[in-house]
């Protein structure tokens, strides 16, 4: 194997260059190296990246450990490893870790080998089959099964957030009710992760004369390199399950928090009307482009300049639908998932096309679509609906 120079990035991200073989390697300035490097590493989300990191930093930890190689590590070795977390269990007796964690440590293993120049050992057979055995051996003792997340049907939506503004009897309250709104009708008709709803800005949304709302989702899980679509949002005929409306309502409190703070937002609360038909039709708030369009709000209604976090988002839907007096176990089966789930699942059962779903979700392929399918709406397409009985 070539000798290789590594050139350290400043996030520890290293380039890979050999210094023998055909092509030959350019002569490049450090700077240059480094740039490389940085794009490199933006390849992969930073999520993936910090996952990716702490995944290797385990696995180093367990060669040492066990006074295995780790780099370059032999398929043996990753095999080991993976029955060995595999039979790890918690005080509870259960499996600490899901067949889904560990092959994210094999792509993370992967990773780190090829970025040295050397061969990633979970292409080879033996860590496959490997595996598949685990996988196996979970599902026939019952241990570690999936847990998708629950839906949220349109029903369910208008049933929380009907509650939410009945609920809201104080101004702090109202603030906190108009963003949690926002979070249910955006999300669920956007067909939002979480993590793309409290990614957005106040630039990224714009209210269209005719669409409704157009929100400009700048990258995704499906598009780490940022290209960029439009969803669009309609205006409804409810003024109560708007999502246009529920932008609106929240936005008024961010412009105004943002132009005379607290005591802006309390005018604007005390003055307003009380919302019995459509306010989307008015004139556009005006807000900071750049800040966040969610935003954590403090005690006593106060909003924070910190975004909203993906966790805080999971919090509210499970809260929001505590409150509208849902069942303790399915409150623990919902979460920020819910939204994207339920607008799929819906859109199923009124029978939208996979097309036309994959058009508002971003879905790349029919196929994660199949599984909403299987699981939420299992007899929408089926022939059993046919046998007459």
């Amino acid at each position: 194997m070539p000798d290789e120079l590594l050139t350290r990035h400043p996030d520890d991200v290293s380039v890979s260059v050999p210094t023998s073989g055909d092509p030959a390697v350019p002569a490049l300035p450090a700077e240059t190296l480094v740039q490389v490097a940085g794009a490199a590493a933006r390849s992969r989300s930073e999520s993936t990246r910090r996952n990716y990191a702490a995944d290797w930093q385990r696995f180093t930890a367990w060669c040492q450990r066990e006074g295995h190689v780790a780099l370059p590590a032999h398929p043996l070795t990753v095999a080991a490893y993976l029955l060995d977390a595999a039979s790890t269990v918690t005080q509870a007796g259960e499996r600490a870790y899901s067949p889904a964690t560990l092959a994210r440590w094999v792509a993370g293993i992967g990773y780190h080998h090829r970025r040295a120049g050397h061969p990633a050992p979970g292409a080879d057979d033996l860590v496959a089959a490997t595996l598949s055995g685990i996988r196996r051996d979970y599902a026939a003792a019952g241990q570690r099964p999936r847990t998708p997340r629950a839906p949220l049907l349109t029903a369910d939506i208008v049933t929380i957030v009907e509650r939410a503004r009945a609920d809201s009897g104080s101004w702090a309250a109202e603030v906190l009710e108009r963003r949690d709104s926002a979070i249910f009708l955006v999300g669920f008709a956007g067909a939002f992760r979480r993590s793309e709803l409290v990614a957005l800005t106040c630039s990224d949304v714009s209210l269209h004369r005719l669409d409704g709302l157009h929100i400009k989702l700048r990258k995704s899980k499906t598009d780490q390199e940022g290209r960029g679509s439009i969803r669009a949002l309609p205006f409804t005929h409810s003024h109560v399950s708007c999502p246009p409306c529920a932008w609106m309502r929240w936005a008024q409190v961010v412009a105004a928090f943002d132009t005379g703070g607290r005591p802006a937002v309390i005018r604007l609360l005390r003055t307003a009307e009380p919302f019995e038909a459509h306010v989307c039709r008015g004139s556009r708030p005006r807000m900071a482009p750049s800040s966040p369009w969610l935003r954590a709000i403090r005690k006593h209604g106060n909003l924070s300049d910190t975004v909203l976090s993906g966790a805080a988002v999971h919090k509210a839907i499970r809260r929001r639908a505590e409150q509208a007096g849902y069942d303790p176990d399915i409150v623990k089966q919902l979460g920020g998932h819910s939204l994207r789930a339920g607008f799929v699942t819906q859109a199923f059962r009124n029978g939208a096309s996979a097309h036309a779903i994959m058009r508002q979700t971003g879905h790349t392929t029919p196929a994660m679509l199949e599984t909403y399918a299987r699981e939420h709406a299992p007899l929408i397409g089926n022939a059993v609906t046919n046998l007459g009985l």
